[in-house]
């Protein structure tokens, strides 16, 4: 089911120069809201979209799942408890964002009779990243025990963007999860030590050792991994390199290059009910 990717377009990573690179470069490499030029107009349509959404659909929002502020889970049920749920995990770099800001999302798969549910998580500086991996398990924990009482009892398809296609990779294996769609994730963390994103990070030795997926054995359930055309070459040959280790280990899953599609764009593939993505997180469950 691993698709060949002898043919997909790789572009020159900057990270095989790393130690030529200042400060300010290395940090670039990874700044996705410097690389999008029109970042701003794109966040502030997703999150007025989502505030929208989340004040006129049927929901039980502010679920909490776990003791810290950020452990609350929405979920946005379907007609059907025994419907496929989507749970989807927000970006940020570990440091930025809520559920809230992503509840557009539930309206590409809930046009197709699923669930969704958004788990938020606790940020750094506050808590580690060892922290906040830790938490997503215990989301899902929480749905598997109480998920029927709010008519969500179906497949769980584990999704996530950016941070949250990390966290995705890091979850795989829960039995709650039945497929994973990774979409724009960063897999190995070793690089992001060297950029302005680890003023709140700190990340350790031991957090890379153990915390990127790229470093980690292989989850033998399906994993879809997809990224857009236009996103920068870190955050492509990380999806490149996941997917192709993954192959090696005879894993199934596709490799999804949305073409066309930068970092923040390729949410819309998700949202809209024909979107590539949409149809992917569906064939999950074939």
């Amino acid at each position: 089911m691993a698709n060949d990717t002898s043919s997909i377009h790789r572009p020159f990573d900057p990270r095989s120069k790393w130690a030529e690179l200042s400060p300010a470069e290395r940090s670039a490499a990874y700044d996705n809201n410097a690389a999008v030029k029109n970042s701003p107009a794109l966040i502030a349509e997703r999150n007025e979209a989502s505030a929208r959404l989340r004040s006129t659909r049927k929901s039980h929002l502010d679920l909490p799942y776990g003791p810290r502020a950020n452990n609350k889970i929405d979920l946005y049920p379907a007609a059907k408890p025994d419907a496929p749920c989507l749970v989807f995990i927000h970006g940020g770099y570990w440091q930025r964002n809520s559920r809230e800001l992503f509840a557009m999302l539930v309206e590409g798969v809930a046009a197709h009779g699923w669930s969704v549910a958004l788990p938020g998580y606790s940020l750094a500086p506050e808590v580690s990243l060892t922290d906040i991996v830790a938490e997503i398990p215990r989301a899902l924990d929480w749905l598997a025990a109480h998920g029927a009482d709010y008519g969500v009892t179906g497949p769980v398809v584990l999704s996530g963007w950016s941070a949250g296609a990390h966290l995705v990779a890091m979850t795989l294996d829960h039995p709650r999860v039945h497929a994973g769609l990774a979409i724009s994730g960063v897999y190995e963390l070793a690089p992001i030590r060297d950029t302005g994103l680890n003023t709140a990070l700190k990340l350790t030795d031991a957090e890379i050792a153990t915390l990127s997926p790229l470093r980690l054995p292989v989850t033998q359930k399906r994993l879809d991994i997809a990224y857009g055309t236009n996103e920068l070459p870190a955050l492509v040959c990380d999806s490149i390199a996941l997917h192709d280790k993954r192959v090696a280990a005879n894993a199934p899953g596709k490799l999804i290059p949305v073409d066309g599609a930068d970092h923040f764009t390729i949410l819309e593939t998700l949202r809209r009910p024909d979107g590539v993505l949409v149809e992917a997180a569906r064939r999950l469950l074939d």
